[in-house]
């Protein structure tokens, strides 16, 4: 992240995303595949890295073997076979979505996963009981543990959505996006960007 000033002078956090170029690998229609979609894919790879029907796959429209694919359904932008995608397709002010992946915290207790505050009181026979759970349920019944009980485990690394962040500026010459606020996932990950 960091941060820019606004021409009112307000200081406002943001990332930089370097969105492109991203090059149609496949487009499907209504008449061959019974849906339409664009396939599109992102970041080189080395062709010795990839296997031989994919290197094929990427030769049909003319670039080198990519590292990430996606297909969008439906798109609003017409595009042919070996085209290309870039930054250039978002305006300054607008408000997109950025899907992502969360950082993975690891195994973490009920203090950090879930806001518990622990037994409270360190007093009258507590013991190490301050970022314990506290009861999960009853004995004779019902016997068992409720599904969906708030309780340790893994932390982070799942999809995450952050809606309504606004594009403050368009890089078209590095194909870097400015947006306002912080995006799911660590430096170097890869988002999705939704109108």
């Amino acid at each position: 992240m960091t941060s820019i000033f606004e021409p009112n002078g307000k200081q406002t956090a943001c990332t930089i995303i370097e969105a492109g170029p991203n090059v149609v690998t496949q487009v499907k229609s209504q008449e061959t595949d019974g849906y339409t979609a664009i396939q599109v894919a992102f970041s080189d790879k080395k062709e010795k890295h990839a296997t031989k029907a994919a290197t094929n796959h990427f030769a049909k429209a003319n670039t080198s073997p990519k590292r990430f694919v996606k297909e969008f359904r439906n798109p609003d932008v017409a595009k042919a076979l070996g085209e290309s995608i870039t930054c250039e397709i978002f305006a300054e002010g607008e408000k997109v979505d950025i899907v992502g992946t969360s950082k993975g915290k690891g195994f973490q207790g009920v203090v950090k996963r879930h806001g518990f505050s622990g037994v409270g009181e360190a007093t009258h026979g507590q013991h190490d009981r301050s970022r314990a759970p506290g009861s999960v349920g009853g004995s004779s019944y019902p016997s068992r543990v409720f599904k969906g009980m708030r309780m340790a485990g893994q932390t982070g690394n799942e999809r995450v959505k952050v809606k309504g962040l606004k594009i403050l500026k368009i890089f078209p010459d590095k194909n870097y996006i400015l947006v306002s606020g912080s995006v799911p996932g660590h430096i170097g990950s890869i988002v999705l960007i939704q109108k």
